[in-house]
């Protein structure tokens, strides 16, 4: 209450002396090219940097300079960031609509760690369900949890939506390198027929787990899918007894459990502290370390932790979420972006932008700020993207010589996991060279200097000054995953 207190004597945001002189600053700034901008400072590219819990982000092509950032830090200092961090940290109660905390930084605490809520610490519960998942990810490798014929698990399908999907199946396509690749893993979330037939269409149910995530147990799409998963291993196996060793849920609702069919001793509980699209450090991402193992699922616990306590102790101006969040204030608020490309030059992170449409979008995208009054400005950005290279053979050209500002996020690896020839080489040479050509464009002297007659030098010059960040780790590894997501949310 606290937080809520805070937040209803604050002044709209429009109307703040930080707000003002951002905009008064944006008027100076707006005609420089970045162009410009790099040459009158020979250091820049080094110093608009920062580096932390396995991340280096380059955001030296964003169209600022020292001034902008001072604003911008200026502006989060007085709407109290940091005491909203430290708030959110400490287990207050900073969901207003809800009256509830919002703690998925507890969910990779050490267990050394105290947060209290209500009284009660709840690091030992998070620790106990991390226990509780990893001896059954254990007895579902070795081969001790059986189905109902005695056959031991091969496949599981995780059946959720939102962040009860989302998180799931991004992670799992991400870690995939890391995966048991002697299983099958399966993600269901449309309620239409067509997902689920297919994704059961191959399997065979006495090989078959599948993981029910429902925070209530009692969302449409989520309970339509498990109630067409229930009859068809029926179908299959005949015997009632079946769902308790084809089924476990992820849930909070015992009652509706157990009355699915599912033995309450295999419900893996989470809390109403964690949202939906917070989630997947919790239980709902069981499928996770069924696919890559407890000690990979903590190793990722343990990146999420490194940013957290990143983002909790360093400075503003070497803080990589308040960095990463200002500048998408900035392009979004001032500079009039409306959307950001999110370009992982990762196959394995394909699903990344998807993931990051829910965290981005219906985190920022509310229309009346934390006190109910209407919000004067944009909020959220449409977050979309694509793995490189596709997006260069798709909507690049758009990117470099259409008429909207698109500030863009690339994402890429020192090393590969796969390596193959000089194929990787190719993929960060691309990497670079598209976010250099989005900064710099191409002038009609340059294109003439390269033998382009004029009839042609308008088709191929390109105006440039489009922003991007660089964010590269040296490896997709689960820690790293950790780290990057962690980086996201907290931004």
């Amino acid at each position: 209450m606290q937080f809520a207190a805070r937040a209803e004597q604050a002044p709209p945001l429009t109307e703040r002396p930080q707000w003002r002189s951002l905009q008064q600053h944006y008027r100076d700034i707006e005609p420089q090219h970045l162009r410009e901008l790099f040459a009158s400072d020979g250091e820049r590219g080094e110093r608009f940097t920062a580096e932390a819990a396995g991340l280096y982000l380059d955001y030296s092509k964003n169209r600022i300079n020292g001034e902008t950032l001072r604003l911008l830090i200026e502006l989060a200092e007085a709407c109290g960031v940091s005491a909203a961090t430290e708030a959110m940290f400490n287990g207050e109660k900073i969901n207003v609509t809800e009256q509830r905390p919002v703690l998925h930084v507890a969910l990779r605490a050490p267990r050394s760690e105290r947060i209290v809520v209500d009284g009660h610490d709840v690091v030992p519960a998070v620790h106990a369900v991390l226990d509780r998942m990893s001896a059954f990810s254990d007895r579902i490798s070795n081969g001790d949890w059986t189905g109902h014929r005695g056959k031991r698990i091969r496949n599981v399908v995780n059946i959720g939506i939102g962040g009860s999907d989302l998180g799931p199946v991004m992670a799992y396509e991400a870690l995939r390198h890391y995966s048991h690749r002697d299983m099958v893993f399966r993600f269901v979330s449309n309620i239409d027929g067509t997902d689920f037939t297919e994704a059961v269409r191959d399997l065979q149910a006495d090989e078959t787990l599948f993981i029910v995530c429902s925070k209530t147990f009692t969302t449409l799409e989520t309970l339509a899918n498990a109630r067409a998963a229930r009859q068809w291993c029926l179908n299959a196996l005949s015997d009632e007894a079946a769902i308790a060793k084809h089924f476990v849920a992820v849930s909070t609702n015992k009652a509706e459990v157990v009355k699915f069919g599912i033995d309450a001793a295999n419900m893996f509980e989470f809390w109403d502290w964690v949202g939906g699209r917070y989630s997947m450090g919790s239980a709902v991402g069981l499928s996770i370390m069924l696919a890559i193992g407890a000690e990979q699922f903590r190793a990722m616990l343990a990146g999420f932790r490194a940013m957290d306590e990143h983002f909790r102790s360093a400075p503003p101006a070497r803080n990589l979420p308040w960095l990463h969040g200002l500048l998408a204030i900035w392009n979004n608020d001032f500079l009039g972006a409306s959307t950001t490309a999110v370009l992982p030059y990762e196959q394995y992170l394909k699903r990344f932008p998807a993931y990051l449409q829910q965290l981005v979008m219906e985190s920022n995208g509310k229309r009346v700020s934390v006190d109910g009054a209407v919000v004067g400005c944009q909020t959220s950005p449409i977050v979309w993207g694509e793995p490189g290279t596709n997006g260069q053979h798709s909507f690049f050209q758009l990117l470099h010589q259409g008429t909207r500002l698109v500030p863009s996020d690339f994402i890429g690896f020192c090393r590969t996991d796969n390596p193959l020839g000089e194929q990787h080489d190719l993929l960060m040479a691309n990497l670079f060279a598209q976010s250099e050509a989005l900064a710099f464009g191409k002038t009609a002297d340059q294109v003439r200097a390269e033998g382009t007659g004029d009839a042609l030098v308008a088709h191929r010059t390109f105006e440039g000054n489009q922003p991007s960040n660089t964010i590269l780790a040296e490896q997709l590894t689960p820690q790293a995953l950790g780290s990057l997501v962690a980086l996201y949310e907290h931004s």
